[in-house]
């Protein structure tokens, strides 16, 4: 078994290596390939990435650090993808530029997100056709390049028969975090029911041994006005960015806060649900924009921080030959991408959330819809798990973004500056079409390396 991890200069990279090493029998792999257009970066998350598999784990798996495409692909059973076109400086651009025109400035989400998209779409066909041109007939493309729901569209459109599944963890973050707050300490005998789009959706049900603890998770939410474990909560200094402590959470750190925060807002208003945080910026936007700093953004935090401390920690590495592992996140990312592998592998039809064409799954959306919704995943790829009419609210939200993407990527595809203005103006988070094209304007200048060009 060979796994090529395109973006092999994430820093999420040693993570998933670490997940997939440790599901090495399961997964019967041989073999990891990283595969990155940054030399000098994948080269240094390779250090770190050697160090796991030869001196940590000491599993025997063979690490190949490639700038070759041929190479990366060739005869690969899986295709982890994790792609960050333009990497966080252009992150950075996606989120201060909507700022400056008062609207939401955030990496997957409204105007940030739709940027970010553009940039993707047509890199992430070229690994599609990569790995059919070279890997094996039978592999898989796992994908978390963001934002995965314009990707999904796009790849449905350009490459229906793709052997690609979209997915995302956040669902599993929230999980994780929603576990903890209620103490729960076997988080797998966690089941929940989810619809939506992806960064885009609402829990209407999470399961443990049989009862659905989603009325006693309302109550924990209400009694502390926030979603996060009381653990967290101590670590104040964190949760205003003033920690550098690689050991608290990343979700507790500075600007997630008003994330954890916002789902007891929203839940004051609409309790049924359980919101995925995402929706925060759709639902409050003139709330995140006002205490959002535009001059230091998430980008900003996040290369101050788990940027920084794992790109430090491997010059430490490198300079003294000892290693701090609280510098890379090992967690829920590379092991839900683990575990699905597995299920497609072994056809263990365990079930999982995925992003999938609706094809009637959701009754009332459109059937070439790209929703994330549970399936069971089997050899053959997701067997969608049919979900009932969604109430009005949800459903209107869920077109306005759905049309939203579909918009963008067709203006993306057919170069039309006339559809991704649409899209722009359609975006709940922007509050007029004057202000949408003033900022698609900006981002258009900003992207222009990388864009395709629009008329």
């Amino acid at each position: 078994m060979i796994i090529t991890i395109v973006g092999g200069g994430s820093t999420f990279t040693p993570g998933i290596v670490k997940s997939i090493a440790l599901r090495k029998e399961e997964l019967e792999v041989q073999e990891i390939r990283l595969f990155d257009i940054d030399r000098e970066r994948q080269d240094k998350v390779g250090t770190l990435v050697r160090w796991i598999l030869e001196e940590d784990l000491k599993c025997g798996i063979k690490l190949t650090v490639t700038y070759d495409v041929e190479e990366a692909y060739r005869d690969a059973d899986f295709i982890f993808a994790q792609m960050r076109v333009g990497k966080y400086a252009m992150r950075e651009l996606d989120e201060k530029i909507p700022l400056r025109h008062g609207c939401v400035g955030q990496e997957t989400c409204g105007c940030g997100g739709l940027a970010y998209g553009m940039r993707t779409i047509f890199p992430m066909i070229r690994v599609i056709d990569d790995a059919e041109k070279y890997a094996k007939p039978t592999h898989w493309i796992l994908n978390y390049s963001n934002p995965a729901s314009i990707v999904s569209e796009a790849c449905r459109k350009l490459r229906p028969d793709a052997r690609i599944i979209n997915i995302c963890d956040m669902p599993i973050a929230i999980i994780d975090v929603a576990a903890a707050a209620l103490n729960i300490k076997d988080k797998e005998n966690i089941v929940y029911d989810y619809y939506g789009l992806n960064h885009f959706g609402w829990f209407t049900g999470i399961e443990y041994k049989g009862e659905d603890v989603l009325p006693k998770l309302r109550d924990y939410i209400m009694e502390h006005e926030i979603l996060l474990p009381e653990a967290y909560l101590k670590d104040k200094a964190a949760l205003a960015g003033k920690s550098n402590d690689n050991k608290t959470n990343r979700h507790a750190k500075g600007s997630w806060y008003y994330v954890w925060k916002g789902v007891y807002e929203i839940m004051q208003n609409f309790p049924d649900t359980l919101p995925n945080t995402y929706l925060n910026y759709y639902l409050q936007q003139k709330e995140f924009v006002e205490h959002s700093d535009p001059d230091h953004t998430r980008a900003n935090e996040v290369m101050e921080t788990r940027e920084k401390n794992l790109f430090d920690g491997i010059e430490t590495y490198l300079a003294t030959g000892e290693i701090d592992e609280t510098v890379f996140y090992a967690g829920s990312h590379g092991d839900w991408i683990a575990d699905l592998a597995i299920a497609l592998k072994n056809d263990t039809r365990a079930r999982f959330l995925v992003i999938t064409e609706n094809k009637g799954a959701i009754p009332n959306m459109p059937y070439d819809a790209m929703v994330e919704v549970p399936a069971y995943i089997g050899r053959k790829g997701p067997e969608v798990i049919a979900q009932d009419h969604i109430p009005l609210f949800q459903q209107g939200m869920m077109m306005q973004q759905l049309n939203c993407e579909k918009l963008l990527v067709e203006g993306c595809i057919e170069g039309s500056y006339q559809k991704v203005l649409e899209a722009f103006t359609l975006n709940k988070t922007v509050p007029s079409m004057k202000v949408a094209k003033e900022v698609l304007d900006d981002m258009i200048e900003a992207n222009k390396e990388y864009w395709p060009e629009l008329n």
